[in-house]
């Protein structure tokens, strides 16, 4: 096996926010937080404007976010084998500015749609916009996570990952509140959207630029440029080692599970809650800061190490709080004046039954970041270094045939008749049949938390 290519440095002191203040982590830090920011501003935006303003003939806005979530993650599905090996061929810095000069280009075609387009054809040309913010997506996968181990000590992988999960959902927050907030402004929502995005952008074409250097570890790699082969290559080469295919199915379910309930938010606040597009965006506010807490709470949980003790306490969290918020929507009062009038910020978080229903979102949100995060940094210290972002790809292929399968299943349950919170409590309970095969076939993450339990 090649030797790992990282290079000699000392672990951060003052924990996790000091990354921040250095050089091998602060730029790639903004450049994927900015990018995510954009992904999900733009996604959310097109969402709401097809959802609440636009009247496209071919998309209902009960299934606006499942096409749309649908079309961003097929990218993943067809080019996340390339990716891996382009990213273990080349530089991972170089990658990462020319995908973000790739991103400046994409954000000038959905300008041109938000400002000069109307009706269907507004739509469409947003809607190809979004899968090319899915490639964009695609050809960043493999570097995002390739590149920790690379630049951090095995002992900086939890915080590390932690921060980046965190900045991934607080760029998922800000992009999200963003692009709601922005797009109902009064005649000039779509303007100031198309402004944002082209800016974001910018910026982050500016912080991929101090990105050091990161020299692949496979350079003499040859190409295979057949998707459907180089993915089934890949999907073998994570499954040499059990614990790490096994932890690419359990963080794949952790995003079949937060895309069922992200893809909803916007119908969930109009049809289920009565709320406007403010609604929706607190929503999303709320869950975002809870997979954010969640994701840095696990580098004071684990004190540095890989602490895979904890993904069991976040599956049962997930599954816990996702069955409450089930009866906590039966709970909450009529609607004043019928389905057609829409509440706002101010009358929502006014009555205590709706409260339930932030929490039941904070918590489960909080859940799925202890989930998830120290099997990111499992997977990342035990892959070898000259196949890591391949490992990586298989990853994001298998993550995207499990949204896209959540998306088909909460679109066949919605079209015969099952209500958003009845999907909501059918994942929250098939979770725990997940998980639990999870755990039972890998038996070291039940014993890992039986010891974290007791030691605590």
């Amino acid at each position: 096996m090649p030797a790992d290519p990282r290079p000699p440095v000392a672990p951060a002191s003052g924990g996790q926010f000091a990354l921040l203040r250095q050089r091998r982590f602060a730029p790639y830090f903004w450049t994927q937080f900015l990018g995510a920011a954009n992904d999900n501003l733009h996604k959310f935006a097109v969402t709401v404007l097809v959802t609440y303003q636009l009247q496209v003939s071919w998309l209902p806005p009960a299934m606006a976010g499942l096409v749309i979530g649908a079309v961003f993650i097929l990218p993943f599905v067809l080019l996340s084998a390339t990716a891996g090996q382009l990213a273990d061929r080349l530089d991972k810095a170089r990658i990462m500015r020319a995908v973000k000069v790739l991103e400046i280009a994409i954000m000038a075609l959905a300008a041109v749609a938000l400002v000069g387009l109307q009706g269907d054809l507004k739509a469409g040309v947003l809607l190809a916009c979004v899968g090319l913010m899915g490639v964009h997506s695609t050809l960043f996968g493999p570097v995002k996570f390739a590149y920790l181990p690379q630049h951090l000590q095995p002992g900086e992988l939890t915080g590390g990952n932690g921060m980046v999960e965190m900045g991934t959902f607080v760029a998922i927050l800000m992009g999200n509140l963003a692009g709601g907030l922005l797009v109902s402004v009064p005649r000039h929502g779509s303007e100031l959207v198309a402004a944002a995005c082209l800016l974001l952008a910018l910026l982050g074409w500016q912080a991929a630029r101090r990105v050091p250097d990161s020299p692949p570890a496979a350079a003499g790699l040859r190409m295979n440029w057949n998707p459907a082969g180089e993915t089934w290559r890949n999907l073998q080469l994570a499954r040499t080692d059990p614990v790490v295919f096994r932890s690419l199915l359990g963080i794949s379910w952790m995003w079949f599970f937060g895309a069922v309930f992200l893809s909803q938010f916007p119908a969930f606040a109009k049809e289920v809650l009565h709320g406007d597009e403010r609604v929706a965006s607190l929503l999303l506010v709320v869950f975002s800061l809870g997979v954010g807490t969640g994701a840095l709470l696990c580098e004071r949980c684990s004190r540095g190490q890989i602490e895979i003790g904890l993904v069991p306490l976040g599956a049962l969290g997930m599954s816990l709080f996702a069955v409450d918020l089930h009866f906590a929507v039966q709970a909450l009062p009529s609607p004043e004046g019928g389905l057609s009038g829409l509440i706002g910020v101010g009358d929502f978080v006014a009555s205590p039954a709706r409260w339930r229903v932030m929490v039941d979102l904070a918590l489960l949100a909080l859940s799925a970041g202890v989930y998830s995060v120290p099997m990111y940094a499992l997977v990342q210290s035990r892959s070898p270094a000259s196949h890591r972002a391949r490992i990586i790809a298989a990853n994001n292929i298998l993550n995207a045939l499990f949204m896209i399968v959540s998306s088909l299943a909460a679109g066949a349950m919605l079209s015969r008749g099952a209500g958003i919170t009845q999907v909501f409590l059918a994942t929250g309970l098939l979770n725990l049949l997940v998980s639990g095969a999870v755990f039972v076939s890998v038996p070291a993450y039940g014993q890992r938390c039986r010891a974290w339990l007791l030691h605590r």
